[in-house]
């Protein structure tokens, strides 16, 4: 018996309308693209009840007195019913949800939206969401089944893509293919089966030929509501359920097997038309043993004979097929319909799943699909694009308008990618099958009067990503390719990538390449990267090592800091920064989601800065990506280390430390690539980063951890060395002070080597010609250390002047030093029978004769002798003692000799060498050699008279034991 169709009636007034039925299917609800959702007691209503939930309205879905909406505003509302008072958002999209359901128990809502996405989201807690992402196009159905295992899909590129709820993975998306394997599928198949016959004897076509929008089966079966385009309400009455069609209808064997006319010659022209090889997606293999070329898909993603869904060629009338009970044939036997049952047999392979390759984009752009959207957002300007009725155009922006001003462009090309710098704005755009992919560059900072290019691609190669550098323009092609140009059209060199790309980012010279080295497992992706100077020596500096991601992730932002440091984020919003003096490994600066509100919001990044410190996003409401209007505003993040324990005062310190050292790592790069870079910020951060390990040192020393204060001080400077031995001291920790001296002296060592291998020619003139010239070195790195070492060698009170009465003496660090009448503890020292015992500095290792040098020159000469000249580090401090003491009028003057050094260290080496010089200028003349190999050092001295001295050697253990201690 045919179904009974009624007459259509209005709906709504500005079509495209959605339908469905109340639980008790008392009444039919309806939606449309007037804002308006109505509740219809029958067909005849005349005066149904209205409610405004929004501009528009895309779906409407009913449960449990619960009406969900998706409107315009991006957004899944809930409301009462019937009352229709609002009662919340259910969640966010960054466009319009095509479509909402609910599950058999009304506790979930599935909603498919225009971003490519579908969220699962709970009714009671709508914090609890699942999102699913996996479609190459804007959805436009989803279903869930009834055991809430699974969820259905369909998008507009014809494909269906069937999710593993619980896990979020897609179980398969190729409905043509024999999915066998699982029971569900079988299951799936029969039904499927059963429908078609349904539709294939009782198939009815709109009264006016217009496009069904809507359908709604009522809760007891029998009736179908369904909705047009146009907005108008129409209803199928005497719908038979399947175990009555199946019983009372005879399908012959021809018929059974002839299934292309259920379909029309038009679906199947719109179908072919409205795909492309580039768009379709991609597909998952099936683990089966015997794939055969049969099985493959075509391009289109729709089967090449639909027969070929139910027939198997000639095991159509295989003995293990399986009947369809009460499905009588014309001979009176049972209907024959391809096996399912032999191919669940088969092995089922439980092994880790590939993972869908991530496509290529565009850093700091917006999905393609939207009609306004950011083709780049970056730290110079912002390009929109907009693709609607009204204009098709892209307009361009700069933070700082002294670069260029804002630009309209006319978008005849449909450029779909852009990249900004301060020299040009470069579009790309795919290849059709007319027209092949182009790049248009517009040099807007050229001087001659052609400010624009444009470069065709060979046919068959599509641009999949680009960017912009300092003087030229690169350019990844689908055929595994990259395109270098310079900025003014110049093709330059070309070079392949081992797999597909999936971003680049540009910045000075340098050029960040990121591909898919690999097919991922379990949600994983396999990416690698590369990362290249171009500049005259060009070289690899990342020669295509894995790039990290959080797991079941994938990568959302590319670039560089401002500074130049190469950043990745990934869609769990964890922020990694290419630590350059760790082997170029990544280390996590911060995560975006730390600082959402909901797990529905993200942060959309527009740009990263390592001095100051600031990630800038753009906040997300309940969506990834922002719209273009009103202009969202920028927000900055902190950046945070994922150190263990940074609820203590420890743990934080040494956040802040490591995070300082890696975000001043930029300075040296800068400095090496000839870039001027800001001193005082330099400065700032090694001042912080030193403040910072001295606290932990006294922290350390305060919890006796004098292990850890030595560790500690390995990294320190050699300067905030000399405070942590005085800290030391002062904390009676002699054991610590003792090996904290040790280390200054290897670290001034090193100091000198380093010195020597980086001014060769400057430190030569400095410490290898004479005794003269040993004396910088001697006052510039040892002079504080020894007379700490001495500190902690004699403690006790009282000051007593080393010169005797009458006798002159010369300026000298150890002037300052105190001696102690009590006995000090020897530490190494020995004494001799008659002798008082003699405490002298702690032997340095014998490395160099900087050493040697330092128990001959540090002393004062008696009367009768003569005096030491001036070094240039003391004719410096003389001059500028009044500047130290009127910055630090409480400094004692072992405090202003400390700080002088600290400036004098500050000078340049050539300044240094002047005021060297200086200093000669205002002394006599001398002339050293050494005369024997042993060592020994004559002096000779000429007056202004032209009187000359005796040579005389000099004793070191005679110079020493000045002072020496005595038991007394």
């Amino acid at each position: 018996m045919p179904c009974e169709r009624k007459p259509m009636r209005y709906g709504h007034s500005e079509g495209h309308t959605d339908v469905c039925f109340d639980d008790e299917g008392k009444c039919v609800v309806t939606c449309g693209s007037d804002g308006d959702v109505r509740i219809w007691e029958s067909l005849d209503d005349d005066d149904p009840k209205s409610i405004n939930v929004g501009e528009k309205v895309y779906s409407v879905a009913l449960k449990n007195g619960k009406l969900v909406t998706a409107v315009s505003n991006n957004t899944v509302q809930i409301h009462t019913f019937p009352e229709g008072d609002p009662d919340g958002i259910l969640t966010r999209f960054t466009t319009n949800a095509n479509h909402v359901t609910f599950n058999s128990s009304g506790s979930r809502v599935a909603a498919g939206s225009s971003d490519f996405i579908v969220k699962i989201v709970e009714v009671v807690d709508s914090s609890q969401q699942k999102t699913l992402r996996g479609h190459d196009a804007p959805i436009l159905s989803v279903a869930l089944d009834p055991s809430d295992e699974f969820l259905a899909s369909s998008s507009c590129d014809g494909s269906v893509t069937v999710w593993s709820i619980d896990i979020q993975y897609c179980e398969f998306n190729d409905v043509s293919r024999k999915m066998v394997t699982l029971q569900v599928i079988s299951d799936c198949i029969v039904c499927a089966v059963m429908m078609l016959l349904i539709l294939y004897y009782y198939r009815q076509k709109h009264e006016k030929g217009f496009t069904v929008c809507g359908m709604a089966w009522h809760p007891s079966g029998g009736r179908i509501a369904y909705t047009d385009t146009e907005g108008c309400l129409g209803l199928l009455e005497g719908v038979p359920s399947s175990s009555s069609t199946v019983q009372s209808t005879k399908v012959s064997p021809k018929e059974t097997h002839d299934y292309d006319d259920l379909f029309d010659e038009d679906d199947d022209r719109g179908l072919d038309e409205g795909m492309s090889d580039s768009r379709s997606p991609v597909k998952k293999p099936i683990m089966e043993e015997d794939d055969d070329d049969d099985d493959l898909m075509p391009a289109t993603g729709r089967p090449r004979n639909r027969g070929s869904f139910l027939d198997d060629d000639d095991n159509s009338q295989d003995p293990s097929c399986v009947k369809l009970d009460g499905v009588p044939e014309e001979d009176g036997s049972s209907a024959i319909l391809p096996a399912v049952g032999p191919a669940v047999s088969r092995p089922v392979y439980e092994g880790p799943m590939p993972t869908q390759p991530q496509r290529a984009f565009q850093p700091g752009s917006t999905p393609v699909h939207l009609m306004h959207r950011f083709m780049v957002w970056n730290s110079v300007g912002i390009v929109r694009g907009y693709n609607d009725d009204q204009d098709n155009a892209i307009d361009v922006e700069f933070h700082d308008t002294a670069i260029h001003h804002a630009m309209h462009l006319t978008n005849t090309l449909g450029h779909t990618m852009a990249d900004l710098s301060q020299e040009a704005v470069l579009l790309a755009c795919e290849g059709t099958e007319e027209l092949a992919s182009k790049i248009q560059c517009l040099h807007f900072s050229c001087w001659d009067t052609h400010k624009d290019w444009i470069v065709d691609l060979p046919k068959g190669e599509d641009v999949r990503t680009l960017c912009l550098g300092q003087g030229w323009a690169a350019v990844a092609t689908s055929a595994l390719m990259v395109r270098l140009f310079s900025v003014g059209g110049v093709q330059k060199e070309i070079f392949s990538l081992p797999g597909a790309v999936v971003c680049m980012a540009g910045h000075g010279e340098q050029l960040l390449i990121v591909y898919h080295r690999g097919t991922g497992f379990d949600g994983d992706q396999a990416l690698g990267i590369q990362l290249l100077q171009l500049g005259h020596k060009r070289r690899q500096v990342i020669h295509g090592e894995p790039l990290p991601l959080s797991r079941k992730s994938y990568l959302a932002w590319m670039g560089f800091t401002e500074e130049g440091t190469p950043c990745c984020i990934d869609s769990e919003g964890v922020v990694r920064m290419l630590n350059r003096t760790l082997g170029n490994m990544w280390t996590p600066v911060c995560n975006t989601r730390d600082s959402c509100k909901s797990k529905s919001d993200h942060y959309w990044v527009v740009g990263v800065h390592e001095n100051p410190q600031q990630l800038r996003c753009i906040p997300c409401k309940g969506a990834r990506y922002p719209p273009t209007l009103p202009r969202p505003a920028v927000a900055v993040l902190p950046f945070n280390l994922p150190y263990c324990q940074t609820t203590t005062e420890k743990g934080q310190m040494e956040e802040q430390y490591w995070r300082s050292v890696l975000f001043q790592n930029h300075y040296g790069f800068l400095s090496s690539s000839g870039y001027e870079i800001d001193s005082e910020g330099q400065s700032r951060a090694e001042k912080e980063q030193q403040e910072l390990l001295m606290k932990m040192f006294a922290l350390s020393c305060k919890l006796e951890r004098e292990f850890r204060c030595v560790e500690l001080a390995e990294i320190m400077t050699h300067s905030v060395v000399t405070l942590a031995i005085r800290y030391a001291s002062r904390s009676r920790r002699m054991a610590l002070a003792q090996r904290l001296s040790e280390l200054a002296l290897e670290k001034a060592s090193q100091i000198q080597e380093e010195e020597q291998e980086e001014e060769e020619p400057a430190y030569q003139r400095l410490i290898c010609s004479s005794f003269e010239e040993m004396k910088l070195l001697l006052n510039f790195v040892f002079q504080e250390y020894l007379i700490n070492i001495f500190k902690l060698q004699v403690s006790g009170a009282g000051k007593s002047s080393s010169s005797p009465a009458g006798q002159p003496r010369t300026t000298n660090v150890l002037d300052s030093m105190t001696m102690s009448n009590r006995k000090p503890a020897p530490l190494g020292s020995t004494s001799k029978q008659g002798k008082a015992p003699v405490l002298k500095p702690l032997a340095p290792k014998p490395k160099s004769k900087v050493q040697c040098v330092a128990q001959i020159q540090m002393f004062s000469s008696p009367a009768g002798s003569h005096t030491l000249p001036k070094t240039g580090f003391q004719l410096w401090l003389e001059e500028n003692r009044k500047s130290i003491l009127a910055d630090s009028p409480d400094f004692e003057e072992m405090d202003v000799i400390k700080e002088g050094m600290g400036r004098f260290r500050t000078l340049s080496a050539e300044e240094r060498l002047n005021w060297t010089e200086r200093a000669k200028g205002d002394s006599d003349p001398k002339k050293r050699k050494r005369e024997d190999e042993e060592g020994q050092v004559d002096e000779q001295t000429e007056s202004d008279e032209g009187r000359t001295k005796k040579k005389k050697p000099l004793d070191t253990s005679a110079k020493l034991s000045a002072f020496a201690f005595n038991k007394e």
